[in-house]
Order: C-alpha cells, then structure tokens, then sequence
C-alpha cells in the first residue's frame, strides 16, 4: 500500500501547528516555506483537513491555518482519511466469479473468498493502528529541540515579512 506524499505533509503540518499554538494562524506561503514545498500543493492538503474538523482556516492577509481540536484529539488516521479518502484500500472485485469461477456454486461463492477476508483484517489492522495514535502521542515521541527549532524559524520569518 502507498500512501500519498500529502498525508506526509498534512501530518508535519498539524503537529507544526501544534508546537505553534497560540501564535495566530499560519499561512500557506509559511508553512510551504518552512518545509519547502509547493505551496499551491500543500494549499490544497491543508483544504482537505479543513474540510475534515482537524484545521480551522481564517481568511485576510493575517489569516492562515490553526489546529481546529486538541492535538490529543486528532489521530494520525483521521488525517489519513482526510488526506486519502476514506474508502478501503484493498477492493474485492470478486474476480473469483469469472472465467473457470463462473461455474462455481452460488454456495461457494456466498461468502467472501479468503483473500478479501485476510486483506480486510490487515486493513482494520492498519486503522487500528493509526485511530489508536494522536498528534500528541507523535509530539511526545518528538525531540524537543524540534519544536524548539521550528519555533525559532517561524519567529525569525515573522520577523522578516
């Protein structure tokens, strides 16, 4: 499975905003500076997970992007979802039915086949995995001297523009 640099990009960003609360929002233009991205791209992202609850937006030259909840209440997966949609990876498209299948019995076919079975469990796995964790869980596990540093560098641009 592969996962879209977005979802990258979006996760740096809320905890970036994260370590920055309490400053205003942040623009794009910033926040694409500061990991020197395409800040068209990155707009686009960050629309994305506005449009989920996870960051709240402000219009005006002043405006930008804030965390719109807590960091310890947004998971890693629900900005996966935002990022990626929330449909399921793996798609059963039941090839099993065709060519020799075809003449398999409405028994047999009654119950998903063993692939779809193993590769929905791997997947709730997966989510699982990623609804258990929350920005703050990925803060915490951060060195302080990153967030210090990001602090030190967007200060130092506010200065500058």
């Amino acid at each position: 499975m592969r996962m879209s640099e977005g979802v990258e990009w979006g996760l740096h960003c809320c905890v970036t905003l994260a370590w920055l609360e309490g400053d205003g929002p942040v623009s794009t233009a910033r926040l694409a500076a500061s990991f020197e991205l395409p800040a068209a791209y990155l707009n686009k992202r960050l629309q994305a997970l506005v449009r989920s609850g996870i960051l709240s937006s402000t219009p005006g030259a002043r405006g930008g992007f804030q965390l719109a909840r807590s960091p310890e209440r947004i998971t890693l997966m629900d900005v996966v979802a935002a990022i990626e949609g929330a449909d399921d990876v793996f798609r059963c498209t039941e090839i099993r039915r065709r060519g020799a299948g075809a003449a398999a019995s409405g028994r047999e076919l009654g119950r998903p086949c063993g692939i779809a079975t193993a590769m929905r469990r791997a997947e709730l796995a997966w989510r699982r995995e990623l609804a258990a964790q929350t920005l703050a869980d990925v803060m915490a596990g951060t060195p302080a001297s990153a967030a210090e540093r990001t602090r030190r560098w967007f200060a130092a641009e506010r200065t500058h523009t």
